[in-house]
């Protein structure tokens, strides 16, 4: 495997896969062993009568919820994520992360990643630091997964068990890489 290989890794999941659920796990699995854990886990609450959920990035490292989304009000169809938050908990978890950082769990890799924005600059930041980076990715937006990891990084199917194991192995390829140099 490469470095990136280690570095980070994908979960390809679909609608009906409980992808928080699966990110929350891996993080509990890693935080069990002692080790910290850094990201967001994405939750959804309700947002008032006939109205979408509202969507907040749980930070790991203290609990802190971030709302993402707008609330434009009932029956409405449109984009709700607000950019504006979303840059802001970008630019939280950019300046957390160092060359301590242990492990990086961010809910996903989606159309504003693939555009360029969102949380891409946190991603590439973790990889140049050789911070493992697990994400989830759903189908749609694989070919910008592809295309920013360069045709390398892992991609995982939605299995806690796989992920686990995965960010047990990056991790200690770090550790290794680390005690070598």
């Amino acid at each position: 495997m490469t470095d990136l290989d280690y570095t980070i890794a994908a979960i390809r999941f679909a609608k009906d896969d409980h992808i928080d659920g699966l990110l929350e796990a891996v993080a509990h699995a890693i935080r069990s062993r002692g080790l910290p854990v850094v990201g967001y886990l994405q939750r959804e609450e309700p947002d008032g009568p006939g109205c979408c959920q509202a969507t907040f990035l749980e930070d790991l490292s203290d609990g802190e919820r971030l709302r993402i989304t707008q609330a434009l009000g009932p029956g409405s169809r449109g984009c709700r994520l607000d950019p504006r938050a979303l840059a802001d908990a970008s630019a939280r978890l950019f300046a957390k992360l160092d060359a301590s950082t242990q492990f990086l769990i961010l809910n996903r890799f989606g159309k504003g990643e693939s555009d360029g924005q969102g949380m891409r600059d946190v991603i590439a930041k973790a990889c140049e630091l050789g911070v493992p980076v697990l994400l989830a990715v759903r189908e749609a937006y694989e070919p910008g997964w592809h295309e920013f990891v360069a045709g390398s990084g892992t991609l995982l199917a939605p299995d806690a068990k796989a992920a686990a194991k995965w960010a047990f192995d990056a991790i200690a390829w770090r550790q290794s890489k680390s005690n070598a140099a």
